[in-house]
């Protein structure tokens, strides 16, 4: 989903907002509100296999690229609502939104 379309998706409210970066990553800015699990960490598949399948997850990395890979992998793990966000946390930034530390 491009940048624009998904932050009017988050200021609704729909969604839980998943950073799938790493923790260092993570504390160097994040998207308001976000959540932190690493899809290259070992224990991702468990970690995402806790969460409420019937809820909508939107996912990010920097550029797109892990949090599409972790979609998929969601997707395969029975969750039906996953979103990514292009261009990652480098096309919100451009776009001039929001990024806590």
């Amino acid at each position: 989903m491009d940048v624009k379309s998904y932050k009017e998706m988050l200021d609704n409210n729909k969604g839980v907002l998943l950073d799938v970066r790493t923790p260092e990553e993570f504390s160097e800015g994040h998207i308001p509100g976000a959540i932190n699990i690493d899809y290259n960490a070992e224990n991702f598949k468990s970690e995402i296999e806790k969460l409420d399948k019937s809820k909508q997850y939107n996912v990010y990395c920097r550029s797109g690229r892990r949090s599409a890979a972790a979609m998929e992998m969601m997707e395969q793990s029975g969750f039906n609502k996953v979103i990514n966000l292009e261009g990652g946390i480098l096309g919100w930034q451009e776009a001039g939104y929001e990024v806590k530390k």
